[in-house]
């Protein structure tokens, strides 16, 4: 495979006509098929430079993509060039100094994998495929959050390729307003090579998936709410309608059927985390499965499968009164079952609202998150799973913040933008336009640069 024309490029460059090709521009919404121009795939940060230099020379939009997880679509760009991250992968661990130095291609898996030998985690994303750098530079919320803060939470620094193609790099005395905005301002100010992690002792975590019947969903959700909310920080999961997989412990009845379902994910070992949910066990689940596991299996073991349509939306609550919680369990049944589709409720609280840093994400008071997570195989279904996941959001819209913490969404407007930023959004936009006056970098939860006043 040829550069493509990109002078000194040592990846490969993909053009439409190249085999490979289609490989190459394949992400995990099956629901976009954009062609770019040219997907670039970079072997080191000296490649980003090359690659953005072309691109800018020739007029080009760009977009960044690492694990292609994006549900609008921004790991792609029509008829542009896609600066590809994937080959710079690596992770590298520092166990006495508990440190992790990541590069901007690399998926949580790689991350955890790299970490878990060491009995050492950071939170990471729910699906272990996602790449590190877009869920940090948006936030990163995940299993143990409650316990760790946000992925974003543990940065010590990040190096970027600036829109102007300077290498630079960001952390608490360095470029500090710049680290300040990485915190959950996404990928508006430049290309994100590297990232170091602060890393805390995981040597082990618990899994406990416990299933009902959906007739008992109003009851059971009460349950795990007064359950979560009173819950220790060690514990993480959430309450979900899912279609029953065809695994050993879902009752055969159940399985192709729509369920309700609880992931209870606890940083210590099964007993202890018997001991913790036995409000729940009370409960007398239909189907269970409680295991003791790495915490790199735990972070693979709910993967949702590539190759779906993907719609995906979120509202967060300060509170999840019963009324909330019988709107969230009736909507379950305009689900699209059976499919991979998901419809969540997330706790929040511990470590994410205990931080008392004035970072840009605005939702960290937030006591719940209601997060309808469709995917289905059927372009005949669009409309119906965006309807659902839709009106899952309009269902309990009495009871939310106005905020929202935007990796959970797609392309919802400006003014879902303004919402996840909040009163953060003219300090984010004077960052912007700082380091990406031109707008270069807009394929995403885009802040448009407009600089302070003097």
């Amino acid at each position: 495979m040829s550069n493509n024309g990109i002078d000194g490029f040592k990846g490969p460059v993909f053009r439409p006509d190249d085999v490979g090709y289609d490989d190459a521009r394949t992400i995990f919404n099956s629901m976009i098929d954009k062609r770019p121009a040219y997907i670039a795939q970079c072997a080191d940060a000296e490649d980003v430079v090359s690659a953005l230099a072309f691109g800018r020379q020739r007029g080009l939009p760009i977009s960044v993509r690492s694990g292609g997880h994006s549900v609008a679509g921004n790991s792609l760009v029509e008829d542009g060039l896609v600066v590809d991250m994937r080959n710079m992968s690596a992770v590298s661990v520092d166990p006495d100094a508990g440190t992790a130095t990541v590069g901007g291609g690399a998926t949580w898996s790689h991350f955890d994998r790299a970490a878990e030998p060491h009995g050492l985690a950071t939170t990471g994303g729910r699906v272990s495929t996602t790449g590190v750098a877009g869920l940090t530079l948006g936030g990163g919320s995940g299993w143990f959050e409650r316990k760790f803060g946000f992925a974003c939470d543990g940065l010590i620094s990040v190096d970027l390729v600036t829109a102007d193609g300077r290498q630079v790099t960001a952390s608490e005395d360095e470029n500090s307003e710049l680290f300040w905005a990485l915190h959950g301002g996404g990928g508006n100010f430049g290309i994100a090579t590297s990232f170091e992690f602060r890393l805390h002792p995981l040597p082990v975590v618990t899994l406990a998936l416990l299933l009902y019947t959906p007739d008992r969903g109003p009851e059971v959700a009460r349950h795990y709410r007064d359950f979560a909310e009173q819950a220790p920080d060690e514990v993480g999961g959430g309450m979900l309608y899912l279609t029953g997989p065809p695994e050993e412990f879902v009752p055969e009845q159940m399985q192709g059927q729509r369920v309700l379902g609880m992931g209870v994910m606890y940083a210590g070992t099964e007993a202890e985390a018997r001991q913790v949910a036995a409000p729940l066990l009370e409960l007398s689940p239909d189907g269970q499965m409680i295991a003791e596991m790495p915490y790199a299996e735990l972070q693979c073991a709910l993967d949702d499968p590539p190759g779906f349509r993907n719609y995906w939306s979120a509202e967060h609550l300060e509170e999840f009164p019963d009324d909330a919680i019988d709107r969230f369990c009736a909507r379950s049944e305009d689900m699209i079952v059976p499919s991979p589709s998901q419809q969540i409720a997330l706790p929040w609280g511990g470590a994410v609202a205990r931080n008392e840093r004035d970072w840009p994400l605005t939702s960290r008071q937030a006591r719940w998150t209601v997060h309808p997570f469709g995917l289905w195989d059927d372009s005949d279904h669009d409309e119906r799973g965006k309807a659902w996941a839709r009106a899952t959001c309009a269902d309990v819209k009495p009871y939310a913040t106005g905020d929202v913490y935007l990796n959970f969404t797609g392309d919802e407007g400006e003014g879902r933008i303004q919402a996840g930023f909040g009163d953060r959004y003219d300090r984010l936009a004077a960052v912007k336009a700082e380091w990406d006056p031109d707008n270069i970098f807009r394929q995403n939860h885009n802040l448009k640069p407009v600089a302070e006043p003097a």
